[in-house]
């Protein structure tokens, strides 16, 4: 008789662990040579603590309470106990400050997402400021997605305030924005036209808000998303610029219709994708403002990669090979 376990939730069997066990032991290697030190935090987190980070974090519908009558989550990513753990327990340390992970994650399946419990791997870089720092984090990633044997691997590039200072500049109605935003993180492109040609706007207006989020490609569609843009679109130059520099710039996809469900994004935002799999293998991007919710105000930056979409991102790889 088979018992079954929670929806979203899998066994892993010897040799799919050995596989991870040794794709893992790779990445953090690499990490640790490249100074990202390996942190451990809590999986219960206090549903406070993540709600100062941001209110989506804290809904996740695996809670408890402790003895006191406090709300406990399982936490739903990383960043935001990094930017607890940096605040508390490296208030003087002087930046930049590098941590890695690997640690699971617990989030509802969703539309997007099927598994409610995944293995992240990941690397935040706290206190490096513009363009340098997520080239280091992308490199990092690259270095490591190669040397696991990923040869196709590309990273997609965006700006995570692009779209919402766009919605704000053609004053699209503070009660539509965050629908607007929800279906474009989840790519519903025809859901989002439908819902723009709804809205009081002129046509110009209603035709920029649609057609610039299927703008991707090379460093030349970066000129297709000036204007209103502007700013969000000069930062993104700048990071190819210092992606060529480290040699990975043939690696990256510029999206502008990149954005990240969570809000705490403030800049330049990633995706990881392999073309032998039809899903992501992980994300990640600049969060200057998360850490000051803690009370210590630094810039930063990081990736996290789901370690089972990779692992079978390179089983399909072998595959195909």
């Amino acid at each position: 008789m088979i018992h079954p376990i929670p929806p979203g939730t899998r066994d892993v069997l010897p040799d799919e662990m050995r596989e991870l066990r040794a794709l893992s032991a790779r990445l953090r290697q690499l990490f640790e040579q490249a100074g990202y030190g390996e942190v451990r935090t809590p999986a219960l987190e206090y549903e406070d603590v993540l709600r100062r980070g941001d209110d989506r974090a804290a809904s996740a519908p695996f809670r408890l309470f402790d003895e006191h009558g406090r709300v406990l989550v399982l936490r739903s990513d990383m960043t935001i106990p990094i930017a607890r753990l940096v605040a508390g327990r490296y208030r003087d340390a002087e930046p930049p400050l590098r941590f890695s992970y690997f640690q699971h994650a617990y989030r509802a399946p969703d539309r997007g997402r099927t598994s409610a419990e995944f293995l992240q791997g990941g690397a935040e870089l706290i206190g490096s400021p513009g363009s340098e720092g997520e080239a280091e984090v992308l490199s990092l990633v690259a270095e490591g997605l190669t040397a696991i044997g990923l040869r196709r691997h590309m990273i997609g590039v965006g700006d995570g305030s692009l779209y919402r200072t766009l919605l704000s500049e053609l004053e699209v109605p503070e009660e539509e924005r965050e629908p607007l935003l929800g279906l474009l993180s989840e790519r519903r492109f025809v859901d989002l036209e439908a819902r723009i040609e709804r809205l009081d706007l002129d046509p110009e207006s209603r035709r920029v808000l649609v057609e610039l989020p299927r703008i991707r490609g090379g460093p030349e569609v970066l000129d297709r998303g000036a204007g209103p843009a502007a700013a969000a679109v000069e930062g993104l130059r700048d990071l190819h610029a210092a992606l060529e520099a480290r040699g990975i710039a043939d690696r990256v996809i510029f999206d502008l219709g990149l954005v990240r469900e969570l809000d705490y994004y403030t800049g330049a935002v990633f995706e990881v994708y392999d073309p032998a799999v039809g899903f992501a293998l992980g994300g990640g991007g600049r969060y200057d403002g998360l850490l000051a919710r803690f009370g210590r105000d630094l810039p930063a930056c990081g990736l996290a990669l789901d370690l089972q979409a990779v692992h079978t991102a390179q089983a399909e790889e072998e595959r195909l090979s």
